[in-house]
């Protein structure tokens, strides 16, 4: 059933990023509990204006496409920073084709100066 929310997320795009938000690795986590899953989400700029919107797509694409599912809640987790690191090898390829140049590792240039390294729960998409 993972795959299925993975899936249905992959249909829900940052409307000021042409990337889903599974593959731009703002999915930190899945998780299930009885007939309910749980997805929390991140947001790749603090004030994000469409941060809200974005957890009713969400929502809306795992009840449409992922019957099973009696319940979904969509946690917004505007806490921890997003970063780039999370971006799966697809996102990556398309902001690639995008931008016409690497992007990504530009963002992580960036997210280094700020943040100075990794954070721990940044890096890879839990559910890669």
């Amino acid at each position: 059933m993972k795959k299925k929310v993975i899936e249905a997320l992959r249909t829900v795009y940052d409307p000021e990023i042409p990337v889903n938000v599974y593959d731009l690795g703002l999915v930190y986590d899945i998780k299930f509990e009885g007939g309910k899953v749980k997805v929390r989400l991140g947001v790749t700029a603090p004030g994000c204006p469409v941060t809200g919107q974005i957890a009713l797509m969400a929502e809306e694409a795992i009840r449409q496409n992922v019957p099973e599912v009696k319940d979904v809640e969509v946690e917004l987790d505007i806490e921890t920073p997003w970063d780039p690191r999370r971006v799966t090898p697809e996102g990556r390829k398309l902001l690639q084709e995008l931008f016409g140049y690497d992007v990504v590792e530009e963002w992580i240039k960036r997210y280094d100066e700020m943040y100075g390294g990794s954070q721990e729960e940044g890096g890879k998409n839990e559910d890669s």
